[in-house]
């Protein structure tokens, strides 16, 4: 029973957080879209004009879901966040004991940053967040040459890279593990060999882009984060909170116990760290408690004076830095260091006092319910503001409608920005799901509006469009044939726009026009050949860890820890 006892908890997290979504549709929440069937387009690998911020998820996306229909490929997504992150956590803590690792997977699978992520719609990120305990047992086993560690380890970075931030920290954690102390050399260059390899295919693009990768340093005050409890921003990150958008924290973020709920894994990590330590050795659990340290100093880099100024130099100069802006992200490491020393700390303190029987039961059970008891509105697909939706009929019709049209021309989606609030999803804020529903390009503004604050997007073909239907210029010879509007959301569409376009398509939710004139070919993005192969370099380095990794037999018996097993 022992040995349900994890899978029983982390089936029981998901369905707390899923239950009212799984059947229902898709789930569109900010940067959350999936649609039925999604196109395979030259964006999806980095081709576009646009920074690869979704590569290479949204091309990983466009092909399951050649196998697995949108709104159950989601839905499998959002259940493996929460099954791997509980699952992962309580293998990763070393321990023998099952209390000690259903503590370490609630922990890890129920807290502010996954809930505040996953309203946020980072799915993706929360995926990478996931695998980070299997990161840090693979990596501690190259360490020692375990059989396969090498492969589970290009295997769990993989997994990691599908976002590029989620491969960075991924990336960073390995390497810390192999690497502390310096003795373990060529380890150390396997595993940065194979970061870069991974994460080539949005770096290569990036370094390609026409801007160079570099953005807005005005994005570093936007997405600084920000104090979502009284304890102001330290305490609202030491809590695994502190998110910039202040639409997605929860409401029980803002109650008076908040940041006191928050605190006890904290200091249940700082009576843990000892055998945290002892367990994992002191460069395993230097080289996490390192990695954690530096997250979270850059989660709180944004907020500060020199901070701010740093990365603001640094997003304006540096190719990639822009993946610094979000800060609150780099918390996924001090977030597995919390859950595995607060789970020590809590098999400490009930080994140590010698507390009778019913006090450590009420221990075990508070260490148990502490999380959910933190974060109460993470249930219930985040109570409520998870919600199961259907796409309109006219969405299909569109697509259909262009998919049978041989006419040439990408598509630009009306009113031009970025995100849209649709009353048939609740007047939620999402992103455009035209880019990932049609079987065209299609051009969206990405200038983002934060606190009303514009901060400029990197696509220049964007600002091009934008420019031109500003003066009513023709828009064919920026390669666009098809003009999308859609209706009932948020913005405006400029006037005389749509008086020389036909209409294709008119619906309640959706027109569709052809522009008028001759239309150019589509704008040139990255150089094609050095960024497929760098997709085609990443892909055989998965596919040969994969057949590693599945051609060793089978261990027998209860999984290995990181450290020797100790019961409570």
């Amino acid at each position: 029973m022992r040995r349900l006892a994890v899978p029983t908890l982390a089936g029981a997290v998901t369905a707390a957080v899923l239950l009212p979504v799984l059947g229902h549709g898709y789930v569109l929440s900010y940067d959350m879209v999936f649609v039925p069937w999604s196109p395979l387009d030259r964006t999806d690998l980095g081709l576009g004009t646009a920074l690869p911020r979704a590569v290479p998820v949204d091309a990983v996306v466009a092909l399951a879901s050649r196998l697995v229909r949108g709104d159950l490929l989601q839905q499998a997504a959002l259940a493996a966040i929460l099954v791997l992150a509980c699952v992962g956590a309580a293998r990763a803590v070393p321990t023998g004991s099952t209390l000690t690792r259903c503590v370490a997977g609630g922990c890890y699978a129920w807290n502010p940053y996954v809930a505040e992520r996953l309203i946020q719609g980072h799915w993706a990120l929360l995926f990478s967040y996931a695998l980070l305990p299997f990161v840090l047992t693979a990596a501690a086993g190259m360490r020692v040459g375990a059989p396969g560690a090498t492969a589970r380890t290009v295997l769990a970075l993989a997994g990691a890279a599908l976002t590029p931030t989620g491969g960075v920290i991924a990336a960073g954690l390995a390497a810390a593990v192999v690497g502390w102390p310096g003795r373990f050399r060529h380890a150390l260059r396997r595993v940065l060999l194979t970061a870069v390899v991974l994460n080539a295919v949005w770096l290569v693009p990036s370094l390609l882009h026409a801007g160079a990768g570099r953005s807005d340093p005005a994005g570093v005050a936007a997405f600084a984060a920000r104090p979502d409890t009284w304890a102001g921003t330290v305490g609202s990150l030491l809590g695994l909170g502190g998110i910039w958008n202040a639409e997605v924290v929860p409401a029980s973020r803002g109650w008076p116990l908040a940041p006191v709920l928050s605190a006890l894994p904290v200091a249940a990590l700082i009576a843990g760290w000892p055998l945290l330590r002892a367990r994992l050795g002191p460069a395993v659990a230097g080289a996490l408690a390192a990695v954690a340290a530096a997250g979270l100093a850059l989660a709180l880099a944004g907020s500060v004076g020199p901070g701010a100024a740093a990365l603001g130099w640094a997003v304006a100069h540096l190719p990639g830095a822009g993946l610094l802006r979000d800060g609150q992200k780099f918390l996924a490491p001090f977030a597995l260091l919390t859950a595995l020393g607060a789970a020590l700390g809590v098999e400490r303190l009930r080994s140590g006092a010698r507390l009778p029987a019913p006090p450590r039961a009420a221990v075990a059970a508070a260490a148990l319910l502490l999380p959910f008891l933190t974060t109460p509105d993470l249930a219930w697909g985040a109570a409520g503001r998870l919600h199961g939706v259907h796409y309109p009929a006219d969405w299909e019709a569109v697509r259909r409608t262009l998919a049978a049209s041989t006419e040439p021309g990408d598509v630009v989606a009306l009113p031009l920005q970025a995100f849209r609030a649709f009353g048939w999803n609740g007047n939620r804020t999402v992103l455009d799901p035209a880019p990932r529903y049609l079987p065209r390009t299609v051009v969206v503004d990405d200038t983002l509006l934060v606190g009303g604050r514009p901060i400029q997007g990197e696509d220049r073909r964007a600002r091009q469009v934008g420019a031109a239907l500003a003066r009513g210029d023709p828009l064919g010879r920026l390669g666009v044939g098809w003009l999308l509007v859609e209706h009932g959301t948020p913005g405006t569409v400029p006037s005389g726009v749509l008086a020389a376009a036909e209409l294709r398509f008119g619906g309640r939710d959706l027109s569709l026009y052809r522009v008028a004139g001759p239309v150019a070919g589509p704008a040139p993005g990255p150089p094609v050949a050095p960024v497929l192969a760098a997709d085609g370099v990443a892909l055989l380095v998965v596919l040969a860890a994969l057949v590693v990794v599945c051609s060793r037999p089978r261990r027998t018996g209860p999984a290995a820890t990181l450290g020797p097993a100790r019961s409570c």
